[in-house]
Formats: C-alpha cells, structure tokens, sequence
C-alpha cells in the first residue's frame, strides 16, 4: 500500500523551497516499510497538514492511477465517473474532505494541467476537475496533498490542492536506469484480457549535470457495464394516463418510473503516451529542466438501452385518446407505483401506435480526451541568501465525444415491472424484448446525431523567490508572482439525417442479443446492435453540416496573482504564515440563437486577498499539535459558467450563470499526533469550513431549439447560482509497522456539509411538490479505510478495503442524483525472482461491488451497474 503521511513538503516544482533548517532529505525508497518510516519521520518534523504519497520503486506505484492511491489518504474522496453517468470500474475525480471535485486543485510538477472528458455532458457541463484516468501510476514519483493552504500555492483549490511529482533523470543514482513493465489485465465482466506495457529510460552524465528521460505506457482495456437506468420519474398526471386515472384516481399524483431501462455499455478503452524530460545544470548556480507530456485516452463506445415506457400505453402514444389502456394490475406502497402490469395481448381496440418500449442504441466512434503540457523550469541562485525559480509552460486538453443515435419503438407486447427500492433492481419482464418487432401504426424509427468537442488551454509564468534573512525566529522570507490566461471554447455540431436512414430496409445489419447480466432481476436476452452496425448506418447516413450554437461557448479568463510567505520558528513553534493577492477577468460568449451565431459577452472582474496561516506545536516530545487558518478560492466550473445541457424528449436541461462568483471559504484546522512506538502513530484532527459563496442550482422556464420535434419547445432548466454553505469535519489515522513484516494502517474522516441559504428555485428552498434537500455536493458523511501489510526480502503481500457512504453526485435531468454508499476490495502479492525481476498479481474490485444511485428518495432508484472485477498479472525488470 501506499505511504501515507502529514508533512510539509518541499514547494511544488516552480514555487520557493523551505528554508534550510526544515528542507527534508532525499530518501530512496525501496520497500513498505521503508517508506513507513520516512512518511512517520517526515509527518513528526512538519509544520503544516500535508499528506504524502510516495511510489516503493520504479513503476511500482501500488495502483493503477493516482485516484487509486489518493482513495486511502484521509479526507480524499474518489468518484469513477466525472458526473452523474455512473462509475466505469476506473477511479476518474478527486475530493478534498467531502467538497466537490472542481473545488480540489490539481497540479503537475507545480504547475496547472488541462484535460478533457470523452462524455458529452462532462464536456459541456465541467471542466475544472481533473481526469485521472489520463495519468497511469508509472508516471508518479510522489503525490502530495495539500489539505491547509500555503500563500505559495497556485490559488483555485478551495478545498485543498493535489501535486503529482514526476521523477527526474539527475534524482537517479546511476547514469543509466531503464525498467520496463509488462502486464495482462482480466476483466470479469468483458471476460477479456488486454495487455498493458510501459517503459522507462534515464541517462544522465558523470558530471551529474545532463540528464534525459524518457517514459511511454500503452494500456488496453475492455469495460462492460450491464445495469439499470430509471430515466424518468414523474407524478400520475391525466396529460399521460387519462383513462387509469378515471379508472382508479387513487393513482393520481404516485411517484411512477415512465422509462426503465436494462443498459448494456461497452467501451474499449486505450491510453497512450508519454513523457520527456531534460536537466541541465548550467553552474551551481543556474539549472534549466524542460519538460513535456501527452496522454491520450481512446474511448470508443456503445451503450444500448432497452427501456419500459408505461406512458406510451397509458397515453396511446400520447393521443390520449380511447384506446388509452389501463393496467390489468398495480400496487401503490406509499407514494411510489411500486408494481405494474400489462397483459399480453392488447387491453383496447387498438394498440398499433404503442411504443409500449423503446431501445435506444448510442454508438460513440472516436471518443476521446487528451491531456499535454510543454514546461520550462528555471532555477537561478542569485547570492547565498537569494534565489528564483522561474516557471514558464503551457497546457492543453480535448474532449471530443461523437454520438450515433439510434432508436427504435418495439410494438405492443405484455410487460411487468416490479420495484424493490434501492435493495435490488426492479424485476422487468417485456414478453417480445428478444424480437426485432418495431410498432407498425407509427413511425419505428428515431435518430439523432451530435459531435461535442472541448478545447482548454492555458499559458502561465511565474516567479517564485526565497531571501534568507539573518533573523532568527524568521529564518526565510517567500515571495512571488503568477500569470495566467485560460480560454476554454465549445463546439457543438448537430447531426442531420439522410434520406431513408429510418426506414426498415436500412436497420443497421448487426443484431445482437444482451448477454446474461451479472445481477439476476433485469431484462436479459435483448436484441440490440452492434456497434460495427451502428456505425456503418451512421457513416453513411450521417452528416454534420451545422452548428447547435445555443449549446457553444468561449470563456476567457486571465489571472494574474503575488504573494508573500515566512517561515517562522520559536521554542517549539513553528510555520508559516502569507497573503496571496488574486485578481481574474472572465470573458463568457454564448449564442442567443441556435441557427445563427449571435453573440452575446458578458465580461467580469474580481479581486481576491487570501491569508494563510499553519502552526506546528511540539507538546512534548511524542505529541505534536496544529493549527491552521486560511482563506481560499475557486472559480466556478466552465460549464456552470456557460454550459448547456438539454434532454430533448424529457424538456429539461440545466444552463451556464456567467455572473457567477468565485466559491471563497474561510478555513479553520485543529488536530494532534501521538507518536506511540517507532513506525507507528495515531492522529485526530476536525476541520471547518465556510463558504460565503458556495455554487448552487435554481430552477426556471426556458425556451430553446428542440433537436428531437425540431422545434423551439419549453424546458425546466436547472442554473447554477451563488448562494452560502458551511463543511464541518473530523479524521483520525492510525499506523503501525507490528514488526516481523507486518503492518497495519485505518482512517475515518466525517463529514457533514450543508448549504446554509434557501436561494429561490434551489433544492435548499423547496417546492410544493419537494421537501427542502440542502445537502452539499460531494459530501460522504462516512469515508474509511483497512489496510494490511506483509513484506519480506523476496515477497510482499498488501490488502486494502475502502469504503465511502452516500453523497449527492449532482443534477441529471432536472433531478438530484444520490450515489449510495459502496466499499471495494484491492489486493496486490509481489514476488521478487531477483534483485531485477519481479513478478505481480493485482486485482481490484474484487467484492464485484454494485454501484447504486436514487432520486430524492431511496424508493426512487436511478441506477444499478456492475463493471466486474479487474485481475492484473505482470512482470517487471530494471537495469
């Protein structure tokens, strides 16, 4: 397992280093216990609230990206999706003591990194937030997690700031270093196996002033995700059940599914990239590092879901007229329709225009994100009690996300649906699924077409410098400037459909059926299409000749920031205590018109002062104490910013505020740490923060450009608004090397966030028809962690458990969106053939967990998925 540990660490690459007297020594680290040891030793000797993760070796990285290990830090949560989409069985998004994922700054090297999302919604509606899935392990030397803020830190992490730390080719110890990794991964659910390689190179002279280093990674692997998706909760209401309602009105106003889908997704997912890095020391004085990165991550994928649609019947295909059908049976359970039936053969004259189901196939080819920086590092001693460090780079990401909509209304037929709540998915039976059998007394057929594309980029420089004064309780004076421009711009393209691309003879010619699903209730046995079918159709009835320009945007924004920052230290005292002054221009474009661009701009500017403060008490001499305070800032996300987001067939959507305020909190940090043996500690700290302008969603009407009746329609949108919010927390840790080989290690955090302003329309307010939900996004109340160890000099043994309770994971279709708690099982065994070779075997998600989600309610589920369990078994050797 990873090293875990509190300390302060040298600055991230590019800001001003810690005075000497606290400058932590370079340690080689090369098993789990040795890394023990210096994270105890480096946490006792801090003197603010950093937790650190440091790779064992080489490649060695004991996850397969950083979320991986991130997820066992204390106060980190980890999300496998980047929104409300469910989880892909990969850790994706990090945060920061139960606050949302873009309120946690991620860094490289010290410096910013864009990335893009291969989801549309993702990349309409984020941005902020990095993607892990782009950053494999074998890149990472250290990460350091910044819980309390520092003035020295890049500004825009609210809630804290995560640093992964490439390695140097001058930190190795010989002129040449090579190692290479070779695995397979097994995925349960795919029931394949993919291949995953990656290699590293490093020279450098004998004058240890020149080095170069290489790294590349290709990896493979085969996602199947089967679940169920309850797309569309609504009140009985006679607009769509008129005859049930004058039939039996005890229904009317029952919380009801309208659409319940069995999904099936598949994805192939490849990762490939690389990174370069060269150092050369011009003097003692004066050394240069350029480095560049690119990751890119192929993401083709098809997800066909075969969805229940009761209203179809109860409306008559909306006609709502006297063959509206009743169901032959139902059971209410409190305010939830909880089962229904309809008989097998048709209960009216006629239900030719039924789409008594729907299934829609969505094929994704050439999906992708990327993420790219190129940087320059500038380390210039000026004098013995002067010195910079210059920063000059620039970063890119993409995401591009490609849809092929193909949709068909399957006719009547009997069906039944029965709920269980969140204890298991519903029980769904639909007599005719496993036939092609489209509805004849109504168009079949439905498609649709969208390429979104997001380009981010920033260019910064900085200049961060260290005077080392001759006082002594003020031993080193930090002091700084930073300039950024960030531009993110959206493309949205609208598909236009050819000529005969619905009609029977040209179906996509690759029927399919669902393979059995690995949770007993759902539909099974489905015909679907594949994904070589769907794109064939799309490619050749397919174009992309215009604009969706209500859905675009281009943000700009300029940030240009200074700071000052000492050192202190006075009998048993110290840290550090600054002020960072921030001052950002946003410039927020979008289109009042989805057939013409026209432009509409609106321009702000705001100025923040951001104190910090960190103290490190030495009580005795195995009790430390701490305390911080601070003041810190994010900027909103660009999709709360400018963002749009419309379900067609739903008429809801959610919307951009470009006069949203930055989210600025005040912070406060109080905890201990008991040194009660070698290797090993205990620490308690609580947490809170207060957040004068938290991000949240209000409710309104709109009007915009409906693609599936090509009309302009009514929507109930969904927009972000500022409003306040509060985050009370509490960790505790324990380690503990028990000697022999063995070791243990646990941490709890709790948390418990709210907002603390009913803005009107908000969740928070309430409704006529919604009890007041004021819960923060993100906040789990409960996250822990079990972890055990064995190592000796030819074998190592590690096993961890990681659980993490509900959290509301934000808005989709109108509606909140709940994922419950769910814990996972890792493992990992290393046998070492030599001092060379070793050998691995990994698996993750080995309890096979069941991610599940709900509405306002546990009795309203959203989702049920299942991705499998992963199996990784590799080989590893080094020069």
């Amino acid at each position: 397992m990873p090293a875990l540990a509190q300390q302060t660490a040298p600055a991230p690459a590019g800001a001003a280093s810690a005075p000497k007297t606290q400058q932590l020594e370079t340690v080689i680290i090369t098993g789990i216990r040795g890394s023990l040891q210096q994270s105890i030793n480096q946490k006792r000797n801090a003197d603010s609230l950093v937790e650190v993760i440091t790779a064992e070796d080489i490649g060695k990285m004991p996850d397969k990206n950083v979320a991986d290990s991130l997820q066992r830090v204390p106060g980190v949560g980890v999300a496998t999706a980047g929104g409300t989409e469910g989880g892909f069985g990969e850790n994706d998004r990090v945060s920061l003591r139960g606050a949302p994922s873009p309120l946690t700054l991620t860094t490289l090297n010290g410096h910013t990194i864009s990335s893009g999302d291969w989801y549309a919604e993702n990349i309409s509606t984020g941005g902020r937030s990095v993607s892990y899935s782009l950053f494999p392990s074998e890149l990472i030397q250290r990460v350091q997690v910044y819980k309390t803020s520092q003035a020295r830190l890049v500004e825009g992490g609210a809630a804290g700031t995560v640093d992964i730390e490439t390695r140097k080719p001058l930190d190795f110890k010989q002129s040449l270093t090579a190692f290479a990794k070779a695995e397979g991964v097994y995925s349960s659910a795919s029931k394949k196996t993919d291949p995953q390689v990656s290699g590293l190179v490093a020279w450098k002279n004998d004058q240890n002033n020149l080095g170069i280093m290489g790294q590349v990674f290709e990896e493979k692997r085969h996602l199947r995700r089967m679940g169920q998706e309850f797309l569309w909760w609504d009140k009985v209401a006679t607009w769509f059940a008129p005859a049930w309602i004058a039939a039996h009105p005890e229904v009317e106003g029952k919380n009801m599914s309208l659409l319940t889908g069995s999904t099936l997704f598949q994805q192939t997912r490849e990762r490939r990239g690389g990174l370069l890095d060269v150092q050369f020391k011009a003097s003692n004085d004066l050394s240069f590092d350029l480095s560049g990165f690119y990751s890119k991550l192929k993401a083709d994928n098809i997800n066909a879901n075969f969805m229940l649609s009761p209203y179809q019947v109860l409306s008559n295909n909306w006609s709502n007229d006297a063959n509206s059908a009743v169901p032959s049976a139902y059971t209410i359970t409190g305010n939830t329709i909880t089962s229904l039936t309809f008989p097998s053969t048709c209960p009216v004259a006629n239900c030719s225009a039924m789409g008594a189901s729907v299934q829609d196939v969505i094929s994704r080819p050439g999906s992708y994100s990327d993420s790219k920086f190129l940087n320059l590092d500038v380390d210039f001693r000026a004098s013995d009690k002067l010195s910079f460090k210059g920063k000059l780079g620039t970063t890119r990401g993409t995401g591009h996300a490609q849809d092929y909509g193909y949709e068909v209304w399957n006719a009547y037929s009997g069906s039944n649906i029965t709920l269980h709540g969140l204890d298991s998915p519903a029980n769904v039976t639909i007599d005719n699924a496993g036939t092609f059998s489209p509805r004849t007394g109504a168009d079949f057929f439905g498609g649709w077409a969208s390429q979104t594309t997001a380009k981010d980029e920033e260019n910064y420089f900085q200049v961060d410098g260290d005077w080392r004064t001759a006082w002594e309780h003020l031993p080193v004076v930090h002091f700084g400037v930073r300039s950024a421009s960030h531009k993110r711009n959206l493309e949205s393209l609208q598909g236009t459909l050819a000529a005969g691309a619905g009609t029977l003879a040209n179906v996509p010619n690759g029927l399919t059926h669902f393979p059995s699903p690995p949770m007993g209730n759902i539909l099974a046995g489905a015909w679907t299409l594949t994904a070589d079918s769907v794109n064939a159709w799309g490619n050749r009835f397919i174009t992309f000749p215009t604009h969706a320009f209500q859905n675009e945007f281009q943000l700009k924004e300029d940030a240009n920031a200074g700071y000052i920052q000492g050192d202190f230290t006075s009998d048993g005292i110290s840290g550090n205590f600054g002020l960072r002054a921030v001052q950002t221009k946003e410039s927020v474009t979008n289109s009042s018109s989805n057939t013409v661009w026209t432009p509409t701009t609106v321009n702000n500017k705001y100025f923040d002062l951001l104190p910090s403060a960190n103290f490190r008490l030495e009580l005795s001499k195995n009790l430390i104490g701490r305390f911080a305070v601070s003041r810190t800032m994010s900027r909103p996300d660009f999709g709360q910013l400018a963002g749009l987001n419309l379900f067609d067939i739903q008429r809801t959507g959610t919307g951009g505020n470009p006069n949203l305020r930055p989210i600025r909190s005040n912070n406060v940090d109080l905890g201990a740490e008991w040194y009660f043996a070698p290797k090993s500690m205990v620490s308690a700290g609580i947490y809170a923060m207060y957040f004068d302008s938290y991000v949240t969603f209000g409710s309104f009407k709109a009007n915009f450009y409906n693609n599936s009746v090509k009309a302009i329609t009514e929507y109930n949108m969904s927009a972000a608004t500022n409003t306040t919010a509060r985050l009370y927390g509490a960790e505790v840790a324990y380690l503990q090397d028990l000697g022999n080989g063995f070791g243990l290690s646990a941490n709890y955090t709790y948390a418990d966030g709210r907002e603390t302003t009913a803005q009107p329309g908000s969740a928070c307010a309430g409704s006529a028809t919604a009890e007041a939900n004021c819960d923060m996004v993100g906040t789990s109340k409960s996250m822990y962690n079990l972890g055990a160890f064995y190592e000796n000099d030819k074998f190592s043994a590690r096993v961890a458990y990681n659980y993490r309770s509900k959290f509301l994971n934000g808005l989709n279709r109108n509606s909140a969106i709940y994922q419950d708690g769910v814990g996972t099982v890792s493992a990992a065994l290393v046998y070492n053939v030599s001092k060379n070779i070793s050998l691995s075997l990994e698996g993750k998600d080995l309890n096979d967990p069941m991610l599940k989600s709900f509405a306002a309610t546990p009795d309203q589920p959203r989702a049920f998925y299942k991705n499998g369990r992963q199996i990784y078994f590799g080989v590893r050797a080094s020069l």
